[in-house]
């Protein structure tokens, strides 16, 4: 089932998406929002998927997908880890931080703000070119109400849906903030979420062991630049993420949880960009730690006004499964 939330209100209008994405239906008479949804997911599920079949029969209304809000326009907790080590590697190399080894073993996770989530085809409103403008493809999941100090097997059940986010970060922002030992708060400004929520069956085989198993695409001002398997190198799996979320406090139905940055590494190396061979990055910050650690300096930018970031996954046959993140840098007049 795909589900969607058009622009309408503070917390969108809930709708189900054929699975070509090019038709939707109303279904206002099961949940107005998807977070209403969530909250009685065990009776708005059926009674989503009976309209969801009716649909890939024929009828509904044309769906635009630059009508549609993150999925969750807001939520009541988002919490971004970071299960790709060796994006985490590679980043703190970058900011001449040694990684401990405790990194391997147990899974990094941030709070993130949640009260204001843009949309996938929305701008990405910035202030200063200087903060270090960035994006990074992950893979989300949506969890209906976990209960505090579940197991990593048993949490993977308590995940019903998965999107696509683009989290957007101010790297020039985040040493100071960090250096603080505090956190980000400033330079992890609003998330845009792609247009689509799936349920883990849409996926068929490519949803094993709590990952998700196929490329994420991101492409910068038309040219591909990243091409990660969102399954390889996954050190932390989405079970073991709900759970390390849930260690100490229940989590409440529409909770999101992502995968951090989609990382690949190469022949044991840090990974290459697609025109050497390699899979390519899904941010910026990887590309310049690359070139650094190549040429002893980067040379990439990162994002400035103007720039266009797109970001899908598509199926074995080539077609979209979530829709597209595609959004282009402004600047915020204030």
């Amino acid at each position: 089932m795909k589900l969607a939330s058009l622009k309408d209100g503070r917390d969108g209008r809930l709708v189900v998406v054929s699975g070509d994405l090019t038709r939707c239906a109303s279904v206002a008479n099961v949940a107005a929002t998807l977070q209403a949804a969530l909250d009685d997911w065990t009776n708005t599920r059926p009674a989503l998927e009976a309209i969801a079949t009716k649909l890939e029969a024929g009828g509904g209304d044309p769906f635009d997908q630059s009508a549609s809000a993150s999925p969750l326009p807001r939520a009541y907790q988002w919490a971004d880890g970071s299960a790709y080590v060796n994006h985490v590697e590679l980043v703190r190399k970058a900011r001449g931080a040694e990684m401990p080894a405790s990194f391997w073993t147990d899974p990094l996770m941030y709070q993130g703000g949640s009260d204001s989530f843009l949309g996938p085809r929305d701008d990405i409103p910035m202030a200063d070119e200087a903060w270090g403008i960035d994006f990074e493809a992950e893979v989300t999941v949506v969890t209906d109400d976990v209960p505090m100090g579940i197991s990593a097997a048993d949490a993977a059940a308590h995940i019903q849906l998965i999107m696509l986010v683009n989290d957007v970060s101010l790297r020039n922002l985040i040493p100071g903030e960090l250096g603080k030992g505090f956190g980000f708060f400033q330079s992890k400004p609003s998330s845009a979420f792609s247009p689509i929520a799936i349920t883990p069956d849409e996926l068929g085989p490519a949803w094993s062991d709590a990952k998700v198993h196929l490329p994420l695409l991101s492409t910068l001002n038309d040219d591909l630049i990243g091409k990660p398997e969102a399954g390889v190198d996954m050190t932390f799996d989405f079970g073991q993420l709900v759970a390390h979320a849930a260690k100490s406090r229940p989590l409440s139905a529409g909770c999101i949880i992502g995968s951090g940055t989609v990382s690949n590494k190469l022949d044991d190396g840090p990974g290459k960009h697609i025109v050497d061979g390699g899979v390519g990055y899904s941010c910026i910050a990887e590309i310049r730690t690359i070139e650094t650690i190549n040429n002893g300096k980067p040379s990439t930018s990162f994002m400035q006004f103007g720039d266009r970031i797109r970001i899908e996954m598509n199926d074995p046959n080539g077609d979209s499964i979530f829709g597209t993140i595609d959004q282009v840098v402004t600047k915020y007049e204030g």
